[in-house]
């Protein structure tokens, strides 16, 4: 079946939902999501969005800015970060208007909290600059830009699977979908594809993402030639629920939750003692990690304690009720009365497809648009997170930078025509799904996703070193080598599991691929990169992205390119 639209969105999250509301009414676009809408990930961000109000306390867009660059292990592009800096106030009262029921203060202004790394004075002392509602930010505001782009008209098809770009004579004219109610192939042709599909934690055996972060769009874009930037950048938030990865939101400590050893001691004044419980992700989680090698886990075992208990009952009901309700469930506690087991969980990409500040996916360190091609949020990188993200600085780049690809999309579409189709462009997409249903060699899919996952959370989580990442890389490409074999034994057309796990295996294989290589060449520790072969940061030989552009059956071909830095250059990183 073929569909044409103006704009094709792909992925109904935050920063593809803000830029359909962008597009207006006079372009008209589809949002296509393999799951339904308002089921997409976005709507699992807890603690709060990142803007210097000073509602409730002195701010200024400069500090945040500073905060941002210096979280990033001075990795982000520092004119992307002013952007992100300057535009939050404005952003975050456009979703007040929209109707976002923030929390508020007694005088009625939207009310603010301590997130990690958000300091005042450059670095002095945290300051309260996470806007919030409750702990359910992320699902209250992809509800409200949900209905904002029904009333808009934007045409959305639920519970269709990207399976590739149609590119002619290098130009993104549209996707092929697969619909999982039917097991249907659609053509959507386009003046210009919006990737913005997420994240791809379900490469590590632990994490808080949800099942459907597979790292579709990124993998699609990547065989399409669109090149990855800074893929070995993978974060891992601090607490997550022991041993199942469920979040346990940083409004926790936020809201003076204390990190605790086996012996009762507030391990982070040792780290970091001007922000102490509130230092950086990847620096807490580093840290979770060394009490642990230090024999300072609890009962021995491999996590530590979030303690709440001193917060009071009426904090913990009001301001983090989703937490609670999340450490009664999954971890058998109570957070009133007793401390919640957690451990580092993989949480967010920091690298992503290649893009400007306009969201237009760029071809080469040269920043070359890839014509008709765009991307925003966690399977884009801009960059403003650089090797490390700050927490309430994602859903920010969502509509930020969402709401910028939105804009330069709907003035690109007025200025062209439709190009021209290939040939039969679902083919390909076609004869591979017919290959697998053929297929009946026995390669087993949750055999094979297992085995990955393994050796990625081994080798290439929060530490590193050269000898595990070879062994990683290796299996990895033996992995490929398998998957080639793979069949599925559900031959139905009907909501296909087994057919969306194998092409979800496929794209997961190739990022972890991606991910490894980039962390052994990438001889340095940075951020959320940290090689314990290489323990110090190296700006002199490693102040450069690293950038990777499929080859075919070759292996990748990674450059780099240099970090834009307009005003703060690097310097040491305390806190």
């Amino acid at each position: 079946m073929n569909h044409q639209h103006d704009i094709v969105i792909v992925g109904s999250g935050l920063a593809g939902l803000r830029a359909a509301i962008e597009l207006g009414v006079d372009t008209k676009t589809a949002v296509l999501s393999k799951v339904f809408a308002t089921r997409s990930h976005s709507g699992a961000a807890q603690g709060g969005i990142g803007a210097a109000l000073g509602n409730e306390e002195e701010d200024k867009w400069e500090w945040h800015m500073f905060d941002t660059i210096k979280g990033s292990d001075y990795l982000g592009d520092q004119d992307a970060i002013e952007i992100l800096a300057r535009d939050a106030p404005r952003a975050i009262y456009e979703l007040e208007h929209m109707g976002v029921p923030f929390n508020r203060t007694k005088e009625g202004k939207i009310a603010q909290r301590a997130f990690g790394g958000h300091t005042r004075e450059f670095g002095q002392a945290p300051v309260k600059r996470a806007c919030y509602a409750a702990t359910r930010t992320g699902r209250v505001i992809l509800d409200t830009l949900w209905e904002k782009c029904l009333q808009r008209g934007i045409e959305f098809y639920d519970e269709f699977q990207m399976l590739s770009l149609i590119i002619e004579k290098g130009h993104c004219c549209g996707v092929v979908a697969y619909e999982l109610a039917t097991g249907e192939l659609h053509v959507f042709h386009s003046k210009a594809v919006l990737v913005a599909t997420g994240g791809a934690g379900k490469i590590f055996k632990t994490t808080s993402n949800a099942f459907a972060s597979t790292g579709d769009g990124m993998a699609i874009a990547y065989r399409a030639g669109a090149p990855l930037e800074d893929m070995e950048f993978v974060q891992f938030h601090p607490t997550g629920i022991y041993k199942l990865g469920i979040l346990i939101s940083e409004a926790a400590r936020g809201e003076g939750g204390i990190l605790r050893n086996a012996q009762g001691d507030r391990f982070m004044e040792r780290y970091a003692p001007v922000i102490k419980d509130l230092a950086p992700r990847d620096m807490i989680s580093r840290c979770i990690l060394q009490e642990i090698r230090a024999g300072q886990g609890i009962d021995g075992k491999d996590y530590v304690h979030l303690d709440l208990t001193h917060l009071g009952k009426e904090v913990i009901e009001s301001k983090l009720a989703e937490i609670t309700s999340f450490a009664r469930t999954y971890a058998g506690v109570d957070p009133i009365k007793e401390p919640i087991p957690v451990q580092p969980t993989c949480h967010y990409m920091m690298g992503g497809i290649a893009t400007d500040n306009e969201g237009r996916v760029i071809a080469d360190e040269q920043r070359t648009p890839f014509p008709g091609l765009y991307a925003a949020g966690e399977c884009a990188c801009v960059s403003v997170h650089g090797a490390n993200r700050l927490g309430c600085n994602a859903l920010l780049d969502l509509l930020v930078f969402g709401r910028r690809a939105g804009r330069e999309m709907r003035k690109y579409s007025h200025s062209i025509g439709f190009q021209s189709l290939p040939p039969n462009p679902a083919k390909a997409d076609q004869d591979r799904i017919d290959a697998l249903m053929q297929n009946h060699s026995g390669v087993s899919i949750p055999e094979i996703r297992s085995q990955m996952q393994e050796v990625m959370m081994d080798n290439v989580s929060v530490f590193r070193e050269a000898n595990g990442l070879e062994a990683a890389l290796k299996e990895v490409m033996q992995l490929k080598q398998r998957y080639q074999q793979i069949g599925i034994t559900d031959k139905g057309r009907c909501f296909n599991r087994d057919l969306l796990d194998a092409i979800e295996l496929g794209h997961l294989l190739d990022l972890a691929e991606v991910i490894t290589r980039g962390a052994l060449l990438r001889q340095e520790s940075r951020g959320a990169h940290t090689r314990e072969d290489y323990p110090e940061r190296d700006d002199e030989r490693w102040l450069s992205h690293t950038m990777c552009r499929f080859t075919g059956d070759k292996e990748p071909d990674i450059f780099y390119k240099p970090v834009v830095i307009t005003e703060h250059q690097p310097q040491e990183r305390k806190y």
